[in-house]
């Protein structure tokens, strides 16, 4: 089912009782997914969503719940019911879309899955059914390549009522559609870039992804250095389309051990190492790093990349990820004009609160007045500053619609 080429594809996503997404949906997501809104608008909480389900995946359930304040914190005030996430995706082009459903609640101060299952429909004919389905620590799976309705379930009982069945079934050969949609979730990369880790001295080795605070920068550079020398010329390339005079980057091992990460300027005969380097030059090449390596994940998060950067750059980079989106599902949240301008509305959503305190979002592709504007020429930029999507205005309360104020 799964071949090289074009990554998983993720075209919902459905989530209840998650912070201030009591109950929201994204659909038709697009390759380049880009979420927009004012602050507080709920843009980092779908962000954390992404976190969150790679993290139970990464370290446990417990883990990834007791990090956001278990459900006092974490499940939407005044909501009914238990955390649920789902996302349906495509593992390839054209084939069957994959449902997986996950629903946590809390009992005695500990997550307990209420409900996790996956679903899909192998041919054009019949109803989806569940090749998995597990509620507690106890449920059943179809096993084999091609599971179907009429096949033998089997029952395998979990450790635990906090362990995911997916990852624990996952990582059994005799489940592949399992095992493709832990591969998955355990290559996303949501990025929580950190420039004072990115100027650090990590350990010298080579490493071939960006880690997600960028801290193995230095190590990246090390990695495409010796195995993929022109890869890391293009991306030397595309950095001094944006930092002319940036001349080269350097990862050199130390006598200590560590690996110190320099920057040369095309003026002066000696690099600066990357502490002292400006912060828009190291983020810009940590993004093309992560967005160009040889192994793209198969998802990536970025979150506000117009932090540090000059707002000339914004539409470069947002280009940049479109291009890489044919390798990596890409989702950015952004409030910058200088971003957006580069986009179409269909890879935008838009993000507000309403009356409630809930989050609720707008596919801007709908909006014909924006449709017309852009057919006359117009940036996605430009409009939402003037006022024209309707929804998102920053100096409105929440970025409701105008008749939700009036």
């Amino acid at each position: 089912m799964i071949e090289g080429g074009t990554p998983p594809r993720i075209e919902r996503l459905k989530v209840r009782n998650f912070r201030a997404l009591r109950d929201v949906k994204l659909t038709h997501l697009t390759p380049l997914t880009v979420l927009m809104g004012p602050n507080g608008s709920g843009k980092s909480t779908v962000f954390d969503v992404f976190a969150f389900l790679a993290e139970c995946f990464e370290s446990g359930l417990r883990r990834a719940w007791e990090k956001r304040g278990r459900a006092k914190e974490l499940k939407s005030r005044g909501g009914d019911g238990p955390v649920l996430i789902e996302i349906a995706y495509r593992e390839q082009p054209r084939t069957p879309l994959i449902t997986y459903h996950l629903e946590v609640d809390e009992f005695n101060g500990r997550p307990v899955v209420v409900w996790e299952w996956l679903r899909w429909k192998r041919g054009s004919y019949g109803a989806p059914f569940r090749f998995l389905d597990y509620a507690g620590g106890t449920g059943r799976v179809i096993p084999g390549e091609l599971p179907d309705a009429q096949d033998e379930r089997t029952d395998v009982p979990l450790s635990s009522s906090d362990t995911l069945a997916v990852n624990a079934l996952g990582q059994l050969a005799e489940n592949p559609r399992v095992v493709a949609l832990r591969n998955f979730i355990m290559g996303w990369h949501v990025s929580y870039l950190s420039l004072e880790d990115a100027r650090g001295q990590p350990e010298a080795g080579p490493q071939e992804q960006l880690s997600k605070t960028g801290d193995n920068l230095a190590n990246v550079i090390q990695y495409l250095s010796e195995e993929h020398p022109r890869l890391l010329d293009s991306v030397f390339a595309r950095l001094r389309e944006r930092v002319p005079k940036i001349q080269a980057v350097t990862a050199n091992p130390m006598p200590d051990g560590r690996l110190l990460l320099q920057i040369k300027d095309a003026p002066f005969s000696e690099p600066v190492m990357a502490r002292f380097a400006s912060d828009g030059t190291l983020k810009m090449l940590a993004y093309l790093a992560l967005l160009h390596g040889p192994v793209p994940p198969p998802f990536t998060g970025i979150e506000e990349p117009e932090n540090f950067l000059h707002p000339r750059l914004l539409y470069g980079l947002a280009e940049e990820c479109r291009e890489a989106a044919g390798a990596t599902q890409i989702l950015v949240t952004t409030h910058s004009p200088f971003f957006l301008d580069a986009l179409r509305p269909r890879e935008v959503r838009v993000l507000w609160r309403d009356e409630s305190g809930y989050t609720r979002c707008h596919a801007l592709d709908r909006n014909k007045k924006v449709k017309a504007f852009m057919d006359a020429g117009a940036l996605l930029g430009d409009l939402w500053m003037e006022g024209h999507f309707g929804v998102g205005d920053p100096l409105t309360a929440g970025g409701m619609p105008t008749h939700a104020r009036d």
